[in-house]
Parts: C-alpha cells; sequence; structure tokens
C-alpha cells in the first residue's frame, strides 16, 4: 500500500492511489490495512457510550463499507462515498440488505446538495493519508456536510506537534484537530487503542452551531 502510494504521489497524484489499492485488493480478495472487514472499533467502543445518534449520517472515505453499515443496523440513514469506484462495488455487493445510498466522490468535489445536509458525520482513517498540503482542504470538505445542530466524530492517528510525520498514515496534530467556526468540539480523546502494538489515537467529537448560518 505504501509503495502504491508513494509512486502516485511522486508523479502528482495524491489521490489517485485509492484506487489502486482497492483494485488489486479486489483482485486478490484481500483488504487494505485499513479495511479490516468489521466496523472500526473505535467507533463502536464511542457509540456504547454516545447510542442515541440519529437521522441522517455520512460516513467520508467508506472503503469497504462496514462503519456505515454499523451505522445503519442502528436506525441512521445513511450515505456513504469513497473516491475509489471499486471500493463503493465491494459496498454493494457486501451489504445488498441494508438500505444505503453508496456514492463514490471525491472529497474535493462532492454534490452540492450534501452540504449542510446531514445530522451525523463520521470520518476516520482518510484525513491521516492524505500529504499535509491537502489535509486542511479535506477537513474543511467533511465539516461542510455537518447541518447546523449536526455532529462530526473524527477518529485518526495522532502526534504531538514536535514529533516526525513518519510515513503514510500520517498521524494528525491537535493543532490541525482545532475546532473549525461555527463549531464547538465537545470531545477530543487522546489514547492507546487495544491494537498489538497499541497505538496513540485523537477521537474528536464536534457540534455545529444549531444557528450557524449555511
Amino acid at each position: 500500500m505504501r509503495q502504491i502510494a508513494r509512486e502516485h504521489i511522486a508523479r502528482g497524484d495524491s489521490l489517485g492511489w485509492f484506487e489502486a489499492v482497492y483494485r488489486e485488493a479486489r483482485s486478490t480478495a484481500d483488504a487494505p490495512p485499513w479495511a479490516n472487514r468489521k466496523p472500526n472499533v473505535n467507533l463502536t467502543a464511542w457509540l456504547e457510550r454516545n447510542p442515541n445518534p440519529q437521522g441522517t449520517a455520512c460516513v467520508v472515505g467508506c472503503g469497504f463499507g462496514d462503519d456505515a453499515a454499523e451505522l445503519a443496523r442502528i436506525g441512521l440513514n445513511v450515505t456513504a462515498f469513497d473516491i475509489s469506484p471499486t471500493a463503493i462495488e465491494v459496498c454493494t455487493e457486501r451489504f445488498p440488505h441494508l438500505s444505503i445510498h453508496w456514492e463514490a466522490h471525491d472529497l474535493f468535489s462532492l454534490p452540492a446538495a450534501w452540504e449542510n445536509s446531514f445530522d451525523f458525520v463520521f470520518e476516520a482513517n482518510t484525513l491521516q493519508v492524505l500529504p499535509r498540503v491537502l489535509r486542511g482542504g479535506a477537513f474543511s470538505a467533511v465539516i461542510n456536510l455537518v447541518k447546523p445542530g449536526g455532529s462530526l466524530l473524527v477518529i485518526a492517528r495522532a502526534r504531538d506537534e514536535q514529533e516526525p510525520e513518519g510515513d503514510t498514515p500520517w498521524p494528525l496534530t491537535r493543532a490541525e484537530l482545532q475546532s473549525p467556526d461555527g463549531f464547538r468540539t465537545i470531545m477530543l480523546e487522546d489514547f492507546l487503542d487495544d491494537e498489538t502494538p497499541p497505538v496513540r489515537r485523537f477521537r474528536a467529537l464536534y457540534l455545529r452551531n444549531p444557528h450557524s448560518p449555511v
């Protein structure tokens, strides 16, 4: 995965490698390292403590669809998108029984009708695989999906500002997850997950001002 990403980024294609990774994964009946065919455990742990998200939901960079399926199972009306058409094809094959709106879209050119439209938006593992030069714009695109009064949950690898970025996936800093204008940070957890070895992560929850202009 890293080799494919490096090759694409080196030739100025910072987004095209996602489709290449998913296409290869499908042909080998394998999965990218972040798509382990089960819901993100850091999402399900949050849902156990916060069991009442309601209304419409959008899953950013949905991969093979497990997080979207989990949100649909608890009653949300889910739209899920990924830049990779192959990933979306796999989602529709895996979850034909769930009423999820699966769509292939680039985060930087989403449908205008989606702006300010969702009660709950979930993003995990997408921002951290984008080069720093793209992450600010990507975060703005994500927050633009949230309707006034809605919420956004972000889960990402974490690092301190003075620590080196390392190789992809690039851990985020607290500065990169500062509360956007019109939003309030409800929670910013800094924790070690249950992986072996443990990975440091942020889990951030934002609430958009109900009176925020659209």
